[in-house]
């Protein structure tokens, strides 16, 4: 009966259908390494410009997608020998198979940019960008290869499988051209030269983010085969699907041998293996096998992936100390130079064994494609800076761009009024007593503040004690500072940077009543490890107090 009902179907129908749905399940895929870029970023920027990076993400797909929709499809056209076609004119299928489908991949190249940029360009400035990429830039790009156009199979015969270069590459010339317009963060480099590490602020932010879009990037790569069958002779075959089992195998060993090579590379150089450099690395080897994966032999996407991870913290360096561009994220060695060296390899490492004519193909498309990039890049990115828009204010930059661009700060130092800061119980004043004042039942009693810069991880032993001493208010200050404690020897991206200012919490207790010698030994003991770093305890006299809502004042008012 099954067999009955199958050779009933339609097989051109049947094809069409499954060949749709699995178009949109890798639209969706590649939609979600959106998130991986956004948690990417936003670790690698300091914690006052994290809103700020993750508004950039959430603006490049809302207002790139809507453009290219209703420009860039047209142009890609264009570009490609046609006519202007407007993608509102296309049916359904159409609008999965080849308007969704181009708009990952565009919104996928935008989104690259902002992370070479963070923590100065304004965010007018990077949505303006990310209008004419979506309009302009990518979309002639995908069209003169990807879109019939002269440097495509049916012109120049330059190859490009999934993007390594035409959405990589793209991406990242761009980030370095803009870096280098925009110019440095204020303090990345000294006078006399040097380079100043600003690391960023979650290293668990930004390896997540990696396995997200390593995740999402099987639907980069093997979505990219995108016709699961075809009709022949009026039955079913496979179409582009046949090469899913090299598509997927390439992909996956070059994730793991860019990881691999950006460790190797980092244990060199810095004697470590440095975490953040083996997260871009496994991107880096994605993006070289990105270009060449239906065409790579299994050694030939392990041999690419291990150069293109050994080459980024030689590239960085490179970038960021000779060139003296400051590029954030690494955008320039994680999918510039990575997807260059990808499509420049397949000529050596192509199934059907070295070609001349390959190479030729690919060293003219690497080249237009870059010229193109870093001019239009410049001529966008320069026009703003040249109205004073490109980035924001020294004063601004120093805030934070989270303040200064959108208000908010996405860690306030005591997070909401019911959190506290050391896991202890909030005190509901509707349900139970308030706790007691520390001062106010001997008249003329000495009023006096004990003041304590102890461990954070004290805290909640801090007021354990306090509240056995009969003195549980306080007042709690995140605070940094050096003392008699070591400084320690940090390093991002393999270059080391000194952390002498260590973090820690000021305490201060008012107290009238209550001896302040008793509270300043409760303090003590509950802080003490044994170790430099425990802090110091001080005791002051007060010369008065003044209660605001009742007016009180002296001993009473504490």
């Amino acid at each position: 009966m099954t067999t009955g009902v199958l050779a009933s179907i339609d097989p051109s129908v049947l094809a069409e259908g499954v060949n749709l749905m699995w178009v949109a399940v890798v639209c969706f895929l590649i939609f979600f390494m959106h998130a991986g870029f956004a948690m990417l970023e936003a670790g690698q920027v300091r914690a006052k410009n994290v809103a700020n990076q993750l508004t950039k993400n959430l603006l490049t797909w809302s207002v790139g997608v809507l453009v290219y929709f209703l420009v860039g499809f047209g142009i890609e056209g264009v570009a490609g020998g046609g006519g202007f076609s407007s993608a509102a004119a296309l049916g359904d299928g159409s609008w999965v198979n080849s308007w969704l489908f181009g708009a990952v991949f565009a919104m996928t190249a935008a989104t690259i940019v902002s992370g070479a940029v963070a923590g100065r360009a304004k965010l007018r400035a990077y949505v303006g960008y990310t209008i004419a990429l979506s309009a302009v830039i990518y979309p002639v790009v995908a069209g003169v290869t990807w879109g019939g156009g002269f440097l495509g199979g049916a012109g120049l015969g330059f190859t490009d499988f999934a993007g390594g270069m035409i959405v990589h590459g793209v991406g990242g010339i761009a980030g370095l051209t803009a870096a280098y317009v925009i110019g440095p963060r204020m303090d990345r480099y000294g006078d006399d030269g040097s380079t100043n590490v600003i690391p960023g602020h979650s290293m668990t932010f930004a390896v997540l983010g990696t396995l997200v879009l390593a995740f999402g990037w099987y639907g980069f790569n093997v979505g990219t085969t995108a016709t699961v069958f075809a009709v022949e002779n009026g039955e079913l075959a496979l179409g582009g699907y046949a090469a899913v089992g090299r598509v997927s195998l390439a992909t996956t060993l070059g994730m793991a041998a860019g990881g691999v090579g950006a460790a190797l590379a980092s244990l060199y150089l810095s004697k470590k293996v440095d975490t953040l450099y083996v997260a871009n690395g496994l991107l880096a080897g994605l993006v070289g096998v990105t270009g060449i994966a239906n065409l790579v032999t299994w050694w030939g996407a392990i041999l690419v992936a291990l150069v293109c991870g050994l080459q980024l913290p030689l590239v960085f360096d490179f970038v960021s100390d000779r060139m003296k561009i400051d590029d954030v994220c690494a955008v320039f060695p994680v999918h510039g130079s990575a997807g260059v060296i990808g499509v420049l390899a397949l000529p050596f490492v192509h199934v059907d064994g070295f070609s001349t004519s390959l190479l030729v193909s690919q060293v003219i498309g690497v080249a237009v494609i870059t010229v193109w990039t870093v001019a239009a890049t410049a001529a966008v990115f320069g026009a703003f800076k040249a109205i004073g828009q490109a980035r924001v204010t020294p004063e601004h930059e120093r805030d934070g761009l989270d303040v200064s661009e959108h208000g908010v700060e996405t860690y306030p130092e005591f997070g909401k009024p019911s959190v506290t800061t050391d896991g202890g119980r909030v005190v509901d004043t509707t349900t139970d007593d308030s706790p007691r004042a520390d001062g106010g039942e001997e008249a003329g009693a000495e009023i006096k503040m004990v003041t304590a810069v102890v461990r954070p991880d004290k805290l909640g032993a801090i007021k354990q004690a306090l509240a056995e001493v009969n003195a549980p208010s306080l007042t709690v200050t995140n605070v940094s500072g050096r003392g008699s404690q070591p400084a320690k020897t940090g390093q991002w991206r393999g270059e080391e940077f000194t952390v002498d200012l260590h973090q820690k919490v000021k305490i201060e207790v008012v107290v009238a009543d209550i001896p302040a010698d008793e509270v300043a030994d409760a303090i003590a003991d509950a802080a003490k490890t044994g170790e430099p770093g425990d802090g110091k305890v001080f005791v002051m006299p007060v010369e008065d107090a003044l209660q605001v809502r009742t007016g009180t004042t002296g001993p009473e008012a504490v």
